[in-house]
């Protein structure tokens, strides 16, 4: 194969791209997933695994339950190939949430079983945790509240004691209120409420999550009230609810229009009733084609390989066939050499023209690839310029300071580095150009993203501003920084990542001052 070196290194920049994006925009994440080149195990081998997990959550993003599982099914193939178990880990908790949401609990719970036995394998400290956490959302799922609540209220300080991924906790106070609200305990389901609040500001928790949960629950609010015919306190939270539409699920869409229709009904209000049921029938009408769309893809999918499968058996019957000729015309040759000779050699010459004509039109295809790839490289050369700036201020602080700017204005003026092709470790390399040549020597096994990483635990950048300069979570960095440590064999040892940089790498800092 010829994908190797730098032409490696660039597709596996397109899996680091879009695993930045995940957690803000899934249609980004997607476009660069899209860009790597089939058959994928060729391109960015090694790393097919994540590719497929992190399609898989694009899926999900979108709700298309069909390809989501096809996704995650290859994730724990591949994932088992690479023994990247961690991955195994996760698409198994997708798949097991996915198939009990549609009643297959019997298949569910063997996936469960599967990602308890992954995550013992990968050591992911919060694996378990989020294993047990799953269990109690299939008894919310159920309508089982109590049984929930049982288990969850067992767990909750372990959850909250979990402070560099706060997620965790918020689930399981978005599942305590509204169990509650819906055992008609007002009292402990506003004493779960205000504790989900004082959650808004977390850096740990994307946004987009927490507005989710906030307008799921004032939906189930609204939905109590309107069945014991208080209709204020329903207008209440539907209006609260309505605050936060642009971020609710297409479920708890689904049932805020419901709602609206029903309360509508029940005032009399024909009109308007009319309009939130039409709007529910669109939104029906939208997950529906988006499902029939996802399914011909499927099948499409299925045909190829079928197709595939019935090519390759012919082949194998053709060269049967062909084996048995040979031997015949083996047996002839005394009396048809000279006849045979000319005939193979005519056909030899055919092939061979075809052949040539196939590698040229590769070749040619490789060539405008690489002229489109340079193009893109362009973009750097104006960024480099301020970085070599910062690299001249010999202040460590100072440079610290000048490092968080230049990310600030980044991220004001341009809708992302990567989205231009940006190598994020060309942009800072510079910065201190020997810990780069340093650690690309003794530790070549690292790819870009994690020696980027590396660096700015080095310069002393806590988590949260790491996952402010890449975009992306610091749960993600955190995650990150486990698969660092056991790249270079620091898991089961007493020394911490930050204190190995530091000893390793500090002849680098040479030539700078510190405050």
């Amino acid at each position: 194969m010829f994908v190797s070196g730098q032409t490696e290194n660039q597709y596996f920049r397109l899996v680091d791209s879009a695993d930045i994006h995940i957690d803000t925009s899934s249609e980004k994440a997607l476009s660069f997933l899209e860009a790597i080149p089939k058959p994928i195990e060729d391109f960015i081998p090694g790393r097919v695994a994540e590719y497929y997990a992190l399609k898989a959550l694009v899926h999900d993003d979108f709700n298309e339950y069909t390809k989501y599982h096809q996704c995650s099914i290859l994730a724990i193939k591949y994932a088992e190939k690479e023994e990247d178990f961690c991955i195994a880990g996760e698409a198994s908790v997708g798949i097991y949430s996915n198939m009990y949401f549609i009643g297959k609990h019997d298949a569910a719970y063997e996936y469960l079983a599967k990602a308890r036995e992954y995550y013992k394998k990968c050591d992911y400290k919060y694996g378990l945790i989020e294993v047990t956490q799953v269990e109690a959302y299939a008894k919310f799922l159920d309508g089982d509240y109590i049984a929930c609540n049982t288990f969850l209220l067992s767990e909750l300080e372990n959850y909250k004691s979990i402070k560099d991924d706060a997620y965790y906790y918020m689930f399981a106070l978005y599942m305590l209120t509204s169990n509650y609200i819906y055992l008609d305990d007002f009292k402990n389901a506003h004493k779960y409420f205000d504790e989900f609040k004082t959650l808004k500001e977390n850096n740990t928790i994307a946004k987009y999550n927490y507005f989710s949960f906030e307008g799921a629950i004032h939906s189930c609010f609204a939905d109590v009230f309107l069945g014991k015919k208080e209709i204020d306190s329903t207008h209440f939270y539907l209006q609260n609810s309505s605050k936060l539409v642009d971020y609710m699920s297409e479920d708890a869409l689904r049932d805020y229009y419901r709602l609206y229709a029903d309360v509508n009904k029940y005032e009399g209000n024909i009109e308007n009733t009319k309009v939130y049921i039409d709007s529910l029938v669109l939104l029906q009408n939208k997950i529906h084609g988006r499902t029939i769309e996802a399914s011909f893809e499927v099948n499409d999918s299925l045909a190829k390989a079928e197709s595939e499968l019935i090519a390759q058996n012919e082949k194998k019957t053709f060269n049967s066939f062909l084996a048995g000729f040979i031997v015949v015309i083996l047996l002839l040759l005394s009396l048809l050499s000279l006849f045979y000779y000319r005939k193979q050699k005519s056909k030899l010459d055919t092939y061979s023209r075809e052949t040539d004509n196939s590698l040229s039109y590769l070749k040619s295809n490789n060539e405008q690839l690489a002229t489109k790839v340079y193009g893109l490289e362009e973009y750097i050369k104006n960024l480099k310029k301020e970085v070599k700036q910062i690299s001249r201020t010999e202040c460590i602080e100072h440079q610290k300071e000048k490092i968080k700017d230049l990310y600030k204005n980044l991220h004001i003026n341009s809708s992302t580095l990567l989205d231009k092709s940006e190598n994020h470790l060309d942009l800072v390399n510079e910065l201190n150009i020997e810990f780069f040549r340093k650690i690309e020597e003794i530790y070549p096994q690292l790819n870009k993203s994690e020696i980027i990483i590396c660096y700015y635990l080095f310069m002393g950048f806590p988590n949260k501003e790491i996952a402010l300069f890449l975009n992306t979570t610091v749960r993600s960095v955190e995650s990150r920084r486990y698969r660092i440590s056991k790249k270079i064999d620091l898991v089961n040892t007493d020394t911490t990542l930050v204190e190995h940089l530091q000893n390793t790498f500090s002849s680098t800092l040479k030539g700078f001052q510190v405050d």
